[in-house]
């Protein structure tokens, strides 16, 4: 299962879909996931775009209200204006932790942003997520199936 949040330009969207595509797995937007059906999956996929450093609080809210249980796996991703995952990854990798979640992978790539003052300039990474970092959330996820 994959749950996210994509709100601006829906650059997280297409990256949960192709993900969802490869994974054979559900894709559901954070407001239509139920938390207690999340547990039934054995991998589990988070992401949003990142807002001032970290996933939306749509998301980390989420994660917060899931019961503790053992033994399940995650991965995390984002699309960003900014490519400093390890940075951005950080809230949600600890939300997931201490819900008993294993972390098997992290995918990060640039999407068009136009939060702030970057919509005066037209915004940054404008086009992205294009066919290149679809192709690399393809790949992702048929790795991240084969640790499964």
């Amino acid at each position: 299962m994959i749950v996210y949040f994509s709100f601006h330009h829906l650059n997280t969207k297409k990256i949960a879909e192709t993900m969802g595509e490869e994974l054979e797995a559900r894709v559901l937007e954070v407001e239509q996931a139920k938390k207690e059906n999340i547990l039934d999956y054995d991998l589990v996929g988070f992401g949003s775009g990142i807002y001032f450093w970290k996933h939306h609080q749509k998301l980390l809210e989420f994660v917060r209200g899931l019961r503790l249980k053992m033994g399940k796996k995650a991965f995390v991703f984002s699309t960003s204006g900014l490519p400093f995952p390890g940075i951005f990854h950080r809230a949600l990798k600890k939300e997931l932790i201490k819900k008993g979640f294993e972390i098997v992978g992290e995918f990060n790539c640039l999407g068009w942003d136009t939060v702030g003052p970057l919509k005066f300039i037209g915004g940054i990474n404008k086009g992205r997520p294009n066919e290149n970092d679809i192709k690399k959330a393809r790949d992702f996820a048929k790795r991240t199936r084969e640790l499964v």
